[in-house]
């Protein structure tokens, strides 16, 4: 497929060089060739891509022998487009201005009439051939009159297609017929490896023989070596036992002479590092003794230090707490009597203004009872009034409306 690609209101066509481009304006042909690179318009402009490398198409087909035993056809048919212009004008190799692509699919019509043509020449030389001639020669056979008949095929000249090889793969019968066919040979096969088995078995148990006579000779002259070998390791362990012997002598003088040298040398040692221990004993004591009298007279001063700001942070803290609570007790008594005055002062201008409005002691006494009665009892969801008390009630208050 050619690259294309837009650029205010043109196209621009990039081809491979495997592909021949052909390009018609107006009926005109502008442009013809391989691998080309244009401008062009796309609503005047018919564009053709005609691959020029070789293609390999893979075929497959049953055909039949002459004594009817169908076989299958394996082959392959390389070709090219030899005459682009020829192919165009016979095939549709057309591609679309806008995305490059074909407009046709000219690679499978192509592959049909080359995949039918071999087919074609293919049955006529396999009808007239036994299984066991073609199983044997088929496949020469077959690729020489496929490669022939291609060649001397008319309309691939005049559609531009130049067959570059046939090759025929295999020619294989049916899986039945095939392992019918494989049988005699499999059993020849299997007679010939039966022979060779049983020759394979003679042949051991002679070997086996010969090995089994080798065996014995070799444990008669391996038992004759031993009886020499144990006299030769009695005379060996003799001469060693002496040279044993000799050898401890020696080492257990050297062993009394170094045991004599090594408690000299740790009497010594052990006298030295005695002195040595004391005199850092002594050292050590004297050290100690100095850093234990720092250490108490560091440890007093700091005592007397830590009890000094303590004892001076207890004092603070009291004063404190006191100041503290002179001030909360002065501040309690005076929130007291501010609240003692303004209840005073308030109870005395509740008993002004009833005294200002006209009622008299009774009354004011019968209204303050009131007042608490309704402050302590319990809620009351509904209440009930007679005639009779709202009578009276009425004939109270009639004076007073008079008035």
């Amino acid at each position: 497929m050619v690259d294309i690609t837009r650029r205010l209101g043109l196209r621009h066509l990039r081809g491979a060089p495997t592909a021949h481009i052909r390009h018609h304006r107006s009926g005109t042909l502008v442009h013809d060739g391989p691998g080309l690179s244009f401008w062009f318009r796309p609503l005047t402009a018919a564009l053709s891509e005609v691959p020029v490398d070789d293609r390999e198409l893979a075929m497959t087909f049953h055909a039949r022998t002459s004594d009817f035993q169908d076989v299958s056809v394996q082959a392959t048919v390389t070709y090219r487009v030899a005459d682009p212009a020829v192919a165009a004008a016979r095939l549709d190799f057309s591609v679309d201005p806008d995305t490059g692509a074909w407009r046709g699919t000219p690679l499978e019509q192509l592959g049909t009439l080359l995949t039918e043509t071999a087919q074609q020449h293919a049955l006529d030389v396999l009808a007239r051939t036994p299984l066991s001639a073609a199983l044997a020669d088929g496949v020469a056979a077959v690729r020489q009159r496929i490669a022939t008949g291609l060649a001397a095929e008319p309309r691939l000249p005049a559609t531009g297609i130049e067959i570059v090889a046939v090759r025929v793969m295999a020619l294989r019968p049916e899986p039945e017929v095939e392992r019918a066919l494989r049988t005699p040979a499999r059993e020849q096969i299997q007679q010939e490896a039966d022979r060779a088995t049983y020759e394979r078995r003679a042949v051991a148990v002679e070997r086996e023989r010969t090995i089994a006579e080798n065996e014995l000779a070799s444990r008669i002259e391996l038992a004759r070596r031993e009886e020499q070998l144990v006299e030769q390791r009695g005379t060996n362990a003799r001469r060693e036992a002496e040279e044993q012997a000799a050898a401890d002598a020696v080492r257990a003088r050297a062993e009394a002479e170094r045991s004599v040298l090594q408690a000299e040398a740790e009497a010594a040692r052990s006298v030295k590092l005695a002195e040595a221990e004391a005199e850092r004993s002594m050292r050590l004591a004297d050290a100690e003794a100095a850093r234990s009298r720092t250490l108490a007279g560091a440890e007093a001063a700091t005592s007397r230090q830590l009890a000094e700001a303590e004892a001076e942070r207890t004092e603070l803290l009291a004063d404190a707490e006191a100041a503290r609570a002179v001030r909360a007790a002065r501040a309690e008594a005076e929130g007291a009597r501010e609240l003692g005055e303004a209840q005073a002062e308030a109870r005395a201008a509740w008993l002004r203004v009833h005294a200002d409005a006209g009622v008299d002691g009774t009354g004011t006494l019968q209204a303050l009872t009131a007042i608490r009665l309704a402050e302590n009892l319990p809620r009351i969801d509904s209440v009930t009034v007679s005639p009779d008390v709202l009578t009276g009630l009425l004939a109270r208050l009639a004076p007073g409306a008079g008035g």
